[in-house]
């Protein structure tokens, strides 16, 4: 399931042309996040759009919105869900900036 994560946060990466940065730490913040917890496999793609979310937010001048990657999930998950998704990875793995 990661592979098959990664490989969509690469082609989300290359649409939205960012910063090799943002996709490091994406794939960092994945990694963390699932070596600490069992995530579902409804909510794997949710985890890689919060931790796509914080990336963009700390590298990216111009970030995507949520409502961009709302579209690119196909409306799979909320506003809520990912800004909820956001603050869980962002405590858990005590993220500073």
């Amino acid at each position: 399931m990661r592979a098959i994560l990664v490989d969509w946060i690469i082609s989300v990466h290359a649409k939205f042309k960012l910063l090799p940065e943002t996709l490091y730490l994406t794939t960092n913040l994945i990694d963390r996040y699932f070596s600490m917890f069992n995530v579902q496999k409804n909510e794997v793609q949710l985890v890689g759009v919060a931790a796509l979310l914080i990336a963009t937010k700390y590298e990216e001048i111009y970030p995507p919105t949520v409502k961009d990657f709302i579209y690119l999930t196909d409306n799979t998950y909320s506003r809520q869900q990912i800004l909820q998704m956001e603050k869980n990875i962002l405590f858990n793995l005590n993220f500073e900036i």
